[in-house]
């Protein structure tokens, strides 16, 4: 099959799954406001997805190292993304949001995961680049930003969940499109060669996960409220899809030069980097509505987000041994990322109940935490597996 449609093949599913993904990013607090939920709500409503989103990546990563046929679990959990989703038009009081928002966590959550695991399989067996097909995912996510920032300027909040909806239904066929997946050869050995409680003794990666896993869960203000403080200033709704689109397009720049940028500052950093610039654009979200300020500030989602997991990405293949880096990377997204950012999306929807813009300054207090357990990991790591060898100082 020619190498051009074997490629689309691959990207389509992601670049639905995108265009899903940046309609609720960035529309999503808008949406559950408009049914009169609070803020307090709402970051109960995204801790409770996300807790529950934690332990469905771990079930369902289980599932697929047992099973396999990738396809065909991405294809079940595609049908009944498209029922909860039209669970939630009919949800209208704060617990009817929480039981589906349970469900839908458990459904959404391991999507992006398994694509991502089909995506280096085919990546490794068919000499394809990974990032290339990842690409058209940040220009989905791009264009539905803007196509909800549009709709929800000319007819509502409530157009949110159906511009999300159009790319949740494409799911469903653009699964059959993806390769069906083997089963496990079950003479291959499936497990790291450490214990899961040894990694969690090892400083090195404690600090990782914390300084790492801080810096993107630092985004949480942002991404429950930032469209809520941008709207409340007067910004209107297809400006504020820009600011949004900006982030992603310059995080593709970031990802395209990442083998340059390693090769200077280092995997430590790289997520230092990110960590920087957290205390940057978080202080100044927390003080400014500008929009020529806000125009910079979401430059640096380059920093807060791109380096940050170039980086985590790096430190796992580099610290970890080949046959641990699966086990290292599902202890990262669902622990270190998933679960952190659970509780801080809770912390985030207080902080801005109480203290409206000023709760970015939360953010930036995290992301001071996660600096210097990246610098103490600077000190401590060597550059080399934490595991099964003595770690050195940097």
């Amino acid at each position: 099959m020619n190498r051009v449609v074997e490629s689309a093949r691959l990207a389509s599913f992601g670049a639905a799954y995108f265009f899903a993904a940046g309609a609720f990013m960035s529309y999503w607090p808008v949406w559950l406001r408009n049914r009169g939920i609070t803020d307090a709500e709402i970051g109960t409503l995204f801790m409770a997805r996300q807790l529950v989103g934690v332990a469905a990546m771990l079930g369902m990563g289980f599932i697929a190292h047992k099973l396999g046929r990738l396809r065909s679990l991405l294809f079940g959990l595609s049908i009944l993304a498209v029922v909860m989703l039209v669970g939630y038009e009919f949800s209208y009081t704060f617990l009817a949001l929480m039981l589906v928002g349970l469900i839908w966590g458990v459904v959404w959550s391991p999507i992006m995961a398994l694509y991502d695991g089909v995506l280096v399989n085919e990546a490794r067996a068919r000499g394809f680049v990974y990032g290339r097909l990842r690409l058209w995912g940040s220009v989905a996510f791009i264009a539905g930003t803007l196509t909800c920032g549009v709709t929800v300027d000319r007819v509502g909040p409530p157009s949110v969940l159906f511009v999300g909806l159009a790319g949740v239904v494409l799911l469903v066929p653009f699964a059959l499109l993806l390769p069906a997946g083997e089963r496990h050869d079950p003479a291959k050995p499936r497990h790291a060669p450490f214990g899961l409680f040894e990694l969690f003794r090892n400083k090195p990666f404690v600090l990782f996960m914390v300084g790492a896993g801080f810096c993107q869960s630092s985004h949480a203000v942002l991404y429950s409220f930032g469209t809520l403080t941008w709207r409340s200033a007067g910004i209107d709704d297809v400006t504020i899809s820009m600011l949004w689109g900006e982030s992603v397009a310059v995080e593709i720049l970031m990802m395209l030069g990442s083998g340059w940028i390693v090769a200077r500052i280092g995997v430590t950093g790289l997520i230092g980097l990110g960590l920087v610039c957290g205390l940057v654009r978080w202080t100044g979200m927390a003080f400014t509505t500008d929009l020529p300020v806000l125009i910079l500030l979401q430059a640096l989602h380059a920093g807060t987000f791109a380096a940050c997991h170039l980086g985590a990405m790096a430190f796992i293949q580099r610290a970890l041994p080949p046959g641990g880096v699966a086990l290292g990377q599902s202890i990262y997204y669902a622990l270190g990322t998933g679960a952190t950012q659970a509780v801080i999306y809770q912390f985030a929807g207080i902080l801005y109940e109480r203290y409206g813009q000023h709760a970015f300054l939360g953010m930036t207090v995290i992301s001071a935490v996660g600096l210097v357990c990246v610098i103490l990991l600077a000190r401590r790591w060597s550059g080399g597996p934490i595991v099964g060898t003595a770690s050195q100082p940097a």
